[in-house]
């Protein structure tokens, strides 16, 4: 293992601003879903729609990510969805119907999905240079970003700030880090692939296994960030400023998790770590779905945080070492397609049994999805391939 390059730590420090940014915008739209609901007089039902819808339109983002990485670079791409976000921010904030928030939040999935994708081909490029295990760190400071969000809407409500000004502000900043951190990502050579229709050279099965685990983790994650603000109002009588508190508790725990996470890995290895991290979230959704206050409640959301955050990092990872380098982008994009396959079923089921009978009984999905985790652990054993390190000298500033 060899020291990395000025290039490749100003290309972490970068790629960590853009997951950071990533997790900030989209905690500020999630807890602010029962202002969404309010000013636009949805039901339940339209917030199920809406949040499905998001999904689905990502997994598109992702699938245009590797177009647009395969053939230009991850660098590209990252921008790219950057910028769509921010502009897809200004629409959901000016929106004054329904139509025109649909297209807002349809447009914020694409980037969503290009975002989601090239910010983990960056992560797992970055890891290869460094020579060990730090693709948790960028999820940590993901966490960060999504604390942040959540207090800043917290804030904003509680100073009666309303849901427009609130969510151009937020648009503003994504706009302002990704004009600074753009020129700072890294360019690696494999990504400018001069034949990207070639054939993906990855085992299948162990692909298929990383993939559904990671469908269940972000199923539970999502139906945290999703559901969990409406669970606190709804259901335990909370006001809006500390229903926004399930968010924070959840993601300043999984900072937790993932901050420490490369460390566990390293001392106990990945299936140790999965299956441990799995328990701990399906006790936190034990908690959840008891709660007779807020109070509780948000302490189950911080127990959750403790376990389950870990679980896509490692995914991510895990499908590293299985790609050879020149297809590594290709295929972390198609892994990343798993990860909105989970939030339909965290945004869609849960909202579906939620709306024939309440929340409560809605966040046994994500607890049972917990379960289920702890038993797809051996997929995230070690395969090393030819996804070698790429050697510091393929580094070159943006």
């Amino acid at each position: 293992m060899t020291d990395p390059t000025p290039a490749t730590r100003t290309a972490r420090v970068a790629t960590a601003t853009a997951f950071a940014l990533q997790g900030f915008f989209l905690a500020v739209l999630l807890t602010q879903l029962p202002q969404i609901k309010d000013k636009f007089g949805f039901s339940d039902t339209t917030i199920v729609i809406a949040v499905v819808t998001v999904s689905l339109v990502a997994g598109v983002g992702s699938v245009l990510a590797e177009f647009v990485a395969t053939r230009t670079s991850s660098r590209t791409t990252l921008r790219s969805g950057l910028a769509v976000v921010a502009v897809a921010g200004l629409g959901i904030a000016l929106a004054q119907g329904t139509v025109a928030f649909f297209a807002g939040f349809a447009v914020y999935g694409i980037g969503l999905g290009m975002i989601d994708a090239a910010a983990n081909m960056q992560g797992v490029a970055v890891q290869h240079r460094y020579g060990r295990s730090i693709l948790s760190s960028f999820h940590a400071v993901w966490s960060v970003g999504a604390i942040v969000g959540a207090l800043f809407v917290s804030l904003f409500a509680g100073l009666d700030v309303g849901f427009t000004v609130t969510v151009l502000i937020a648009a503003a900043v994504v706009a302002a880090g990704a004009l600074v951190l753009g020129p700072r990502l890294l360019v690696t050579g494999h990504e400018h692939v001069t034949a990207p229709t070639a054939p993906l050279a990855v085992p299948l099965r162990p692909f298929l296994a990383l993939g559904a685990a990671m469908a269940l983790f972000f199923a539970i994650d999502f139906s945290v960030g999703n559901w969990s603000a409406l669970y606190l109002t709804d259901m335990l009588l909370a006001s809006t400023s500390t229903a926004a508190l399930g968010v924070a508790a959840y993601q300043g725990a999984g900072l937790v998790s993932r901050l420490t996470g490369d460390m566990w890995v390293r001392r106990y290895g990945e299936i140790a770590v999965v299956r441990v991290g799995a328990a701990i979230g399906a006790v936190g959704m034990l908690v959840v779905v008891t709660a007779t206050g807020p109070a509780m409640a948000i302490a189950g959301f911080l127990v959750v945080g403790l376990g389950a955050p870990i679980v896509a990092p490692l995914c991510f990872s895990a499908a590293g070492r299985l790609t050879p380098p020149e297809q590594t982008d290709a295929v972390i994009a198609r892994l990343n397609l798993f990860n909105y396959a989970g939030t339909v079923v965290g945004g869609g089921i849960v909202g579906a049994v939620a709306a024939v009978s309440n929340l409560r009984v809605g966040f046994l999905v994500p607890l049972v999805f917990a379960v289920v985790l702890i038993f797809l652990a051996p997929a995230f054993r070690p395969h090393l391939t030819a996804a070698a390190e790429v050697p510091d000298s393929a580094d070159r500033p943006a």
